[in-house]
């Protein structure tokens, strides 16, 4: 999804960002099972994890442009670098 909806051609709802931190959290769930997880898992997993952050960020901004009468369509995925600073 992330690279559909950065170039645009995927039109986004609440629905789609759900179904994509859905795909997200099992992927991250499987990853974690692993018992002797490699580099390469490892590294995927910290790009798993900004990525949900991402797109539960995205989620809320989406909720809450909506709750107040504004277009969900005006959210926008926000940089790692963002949401990595939110605390929680």
């Amino acid at each position: 999804m992330t690279n559909e909806h950065a170039a645009g051609k995927v039109e986004v709802s609440d629905r789609s960002v759900l179904d994509h931190i859905r795909e997200l959290v099992a992927e991250e769930q499987r990853l974690y099972q692993h018992r002797a997880p490699t580099d390469a898992d490892q590294e995927r997993l910290q790009k798993v994890k900004i990525e949900l952050d991402q797109y539960w960020d995205l989620l809320r901004q989406r909720r809450a442009l909506e709750e107040f009468g504004r277009d969900p369509a005006d959210a926008h995925l926000r940089p790692a670098q963002i949401v990595e600073k939110y605390e929680g």
